[in-house]
């Protein structure tokens, strides 16, 4: 009888938003470089490596390049001994022109109501589309978790795009997505197997992270 070769192991990815900055709840920063974490958020980014370092064994440590998710990857990496790897496909949307608006004057827009009843159907003028960033961080996550097999990977990233990874990992449909919280330097958890995601958590705030597993 021929041996059947097992299937890979599952990996564990820990999907976390940046910290609090200035602009959280007031603007659409976007891709615009040049914003930081404001001292809460850099304070948010310390206690979710603590949480993080008690997991044994993470692996790798990857964030998008803009440089609110890059300070909340230093203390993580710190805590970790990882050096945090830059990957795109973890950026922020593409807002396009309403990069930098005001959330005030959007929800003035008639266009609101499209981004929050039916997302599929809006693309943000010159920029992106929801469901194209969804593709694009479903993706990114996926080939990370392929490069890490049977381990534990953390990625820091933004609200939408984890928002809709999540939607992904639960079989919701993008038009849906916005009913996820996704909290500044909240943790949520996917265990991507052979068989598909498994979610392990989603919005995490507080608490161990070490029970962490499928049931």
């Amino acid at each position: 009888m021929a041996r059947t070769t097992p299937p890979p192991k599952p990996t564990t990815v820990l999907l976390v938003r940046h910290g609090t900055t200035p602009t959280t709840g007031q603007s659409l920063p976007g891709r615009a470089p040049g914003l930081h974490l404001a001292e809460a958020g850099v304070q948010q980014a310390e206690r979710a490596a603590d949480r993080i370092a008690e997991l044994p064994g993470v692996d790798a440590l990857y964030c998008s390049p803009l440089e609110r998710t890059r300070e909340t990857a230093k203390p993580i990496g710190a805590a970790l001994g990882l050096r945090p790897k830059v990957r795109r496909g973890l950026l922020e949307c593409d807002f396009g022109d309403w990069t930098g608006a005001k959330l005030g004057d959007l929800f003035k827009l008639p266009e609101w109501r499209t981004v929050q009843k039916a997302p599929s159907q809006f693309r943000f003028p010159n920029g992106e589309s929801f469901t194209e960033m969804q593709v694009r961080i479903v993706t990114t996550i996926e080939q990370l978790a392929a490069e890490h097999p049977g381990g534990t990977i953390v990625c820091v990233s933004h609200a939408d795009p984890i928002k809709a990874a999540m939607a992904h990992a639960l079989g919701t449909h993008i038009d849906l997505f916005q009913r996820i919280v996704i909290s500044t330097c909240s943790i949520s958890a996917v265990s991507y197997t052979t068989d598909g995601p498994i979610v392990l958590a989603v919005n995490s705030t507080g608490g161990s992270l070490k029970e962490l597993a499928p049931s």
